[in-house]
């Protein structure tokens, strides 16, 4: 009865160890993502979208909060510097690639994304291969995925228009100083619209990887602390929902 009750313990304080580590964990993180709607984006003062709400919910699943008053908002080329460098940085949503994989540790997915070339309908461009590239001017927000795929088509970085955020990529997209734009499908549109400018008027020319959002950890964080995210995404997406089959869908009901 005595050994019983010693292992009782010892498991017990096992388990509490383990809570201790992974919530100081997750209290040393810094959370950045970007102006990235519908996916992650601020609204008057407040973190939205649907990685910042599936974010909060999957820490609350594990009873490790993560406010949104504790996620920063950065330009992507910054916040993708600091995930690169580290310490304790998580960044996102970011594109799961193979060029990206061995650079950060990962949980999610958030969700499925496809990254394209969207070009203004009355120029009429039509893309068969990568190497029609070439002839034209293409904006892409410096570092993000869409530079990269570009990049890896053959295109040098030199000659592809960078920009700092996508409300200045918009205004080069409409005004031809750019011929088209690499960019995740649903927030390039989201941006067209918010510039006051007609989505009927732009079409995707070339489709340059259809993959999956996450969150991606610098290669510093503990396993285990990535892993408690991973297990809160995996609680959120099980969780009965009040509008769609699961908490997931009540979340991804929101924005699209």
């Amino acid at each position: 009865m005595l050994v019983s009750r010693l292992k009782t313990m010892l498991l017990m304080g096992l388990l509490l160890l383990g809570n201790h580590v992974n919530s100081e964990g997750l209290e040393k993180l810094t959370f950045i993502t970007e102006s990235y709607p519908p996916y992650n984006f601020e609204n008057a003062g407040i973190l939205r979208g649907i990685s910042v709400d599936l974010l909060v919910a999957a820490s609350q699943k594990v009873n490790q909060p993560v406010t949104r008053s504790k996620i920063k908002l950065y330009p992507w080329a910054r916040g993708y510097r600091n995930a690169v460098d580290g310490p304790n940085i998580v960044l996102f949503a970011t594109t799961r690639t193979e060029e990206r994989e061995p650079l950060f540790k990962w949980a999610g997915p958030i969700t499925a994304t496809r990254i394209v070339l969207l070009a203004p309908k009355a120029n009429n461009i039509t893309i068969n291969s990568p190497a029609d590239l070439k002839k034209y001017k293409i904006a892409a927000i410096r570092d993000d995925v869409g530079e990269q795929l570009v990049v890896a088509l053959g295109i040098e970085k030199g000659k592809i228009k960078s920009s700092a955020n996508a409300d200045s990529v918009v205004k080069k997209l409409a005004s031809n100083k750019v011929d088209m734009w690499a960019y995740e499908e649903n927030v390039a549109r989201w941006f067209i619209k918010k510039n006051n400018l007609n989505n009927d008027d732009y079409a995707t020319v070339y489709v340059l990887k259809e993959g999956e959002l996450y969150y991606a950890f610098s290669k510093d964080v503990p396993d285990t602390v990535v892993a408690s995210i991973q297990e809160g995404i995996d609680k959120v997406k099980a969780a009965p929902g009040k509008v769609g089959k699961t908490l997931y869908d009540d979340i991804m009901s929101e924005y699209m």
